[in-house]
């Protein structure tokens, strides 16, 4: 079986660590040095420990290593491309990629870029970590694997029944590019709410938080109409839209989404990826924008004052 590069130590570079070390061979690829002892706790709260193989990028582009099925680049979707030039001169350029970013801002840049496979993954598998040497899997979800050309199907197959067996619930598809989107919907109306207010994904639900995802959803609804996808439960319309999102609060209420973690670390956030594409698309289709734009600039003031 394909041996799996897995390129970031977050919360879904490790779960997938984790998954996959019990049925083939992975790297897990760090800027800085990691225990290579790693504590995975499912979402029944069971803890298992692991050896993992993590290596640095330095360790990687120094020394020979065998040459990976897949590499999977589990980044935040502004520092993929540079993640995947610090490795580019040790892989072939035939090597797939699988990208796990939020939003839509990598994939369709490293898809023209790179000349061998591109293969997108988007999952509602809930993740964080507890520190260097722990994660959590908050919340079991379903992934899905395909290209935005749907170039590359049998290979898409091929990574589904792999994680599938690892025991992610995923599915090969040829309509990866809505389901990019429909994500990118949903993150909108949880990440950055969640991340403001400092709070779990299900607390959105309380009178406090309720109305202004409601806000979120009315506008993302527009922008989801304007691009021609549609929920993905078959369903239109905001009505659609808002229960697809409190489905997916419900199913990860006791998730830390990933903005509320890169808040919590002082770290930049992926608001370019998520909200940044959904405003360049209202502006191109002459649609209101207004909480987005609020939402977006709230996360920003919260970043510029980590220095402060």
């Amino acid at each position: 079986m394909s041996s799996h590069w897995i390129l970031g130590p977050g919360a879904i570079g490790r779960l997938l660590a984790h998954s996959l070390s019990p049925f083939t061979a992975i790297a897990l690829i760090s800027r800085r040095a990691l225990p290579e002892q790693q504590i995975f706790t499912s979402p029944e709260g069971e803890q298992q420990t692991r050896l993992l193989h993590v290596l640095t990028v330095d360790q990687l582009v120094s020394e020979t290593h065998g040459q990976p099925g897949f590499v999977h680049i589990t980044t935040k979707a502004m520092s993929a491309e540079a993640a995947l030039a610090s490795i580019a001169e040790v892989i072939p350029p035939t090597t797939p990629l699988v990208l796990w970013q939020n939003g839509f801002l990598a994939q369709p840049r490293i898809t023209q870029a790179w000349p061998g496979p591109v293969l997108c993954a988007t999952t509602t598998e809930g993740a964080y970590l507890t520190g260097d040497d722990g994660v959590v899997n908050a919340g079991r979800g379903h992934t899905y694997v395909g290209d935005l050309h749907n170039q590359h199907a049998k290979l898409a197959e091929q990574l589904a029944q792999t994680l599938t067996q690892a025991g992610l619930t995923a599915m090969a598809v040829d309509d990866i590019r809505q389901r990019l989107w429909q994500k990118l919907a949903v993150n909108a109306a949880i990440n950055p709410l969640v991340a403001l207010n400092g709070i779990r994904n299900g607390e959105l639900r309380d009178e406090a938080y309720a109305r202004r995802v409601e806000s979120v959803v009315k506008e993302v609804a527009a922008i989801m109409r304007a691009e021609a996808i549609a929920p993905p439960e078959g369903e239109q319309g905001e009505k659609a839209w808002l229960a697809l999102v409190w489905k997916v609060v419900e199913n990860t209420a006791n998730n830390k989404a990933s903005m509320l973690q890169d808040i919590e670390a002082k770290r930049p956030t992926e608001r370019g990826a998520i909200l940044g594409p959904l405003v360049e698309s209202a502006q191109r289709h002459g649609l209101t924008s207004e909480v987005l734009q609020a939402l977006d600039a709230e996360i920003a003031e919260l970043e510029a004052a980590y220095g402060r």
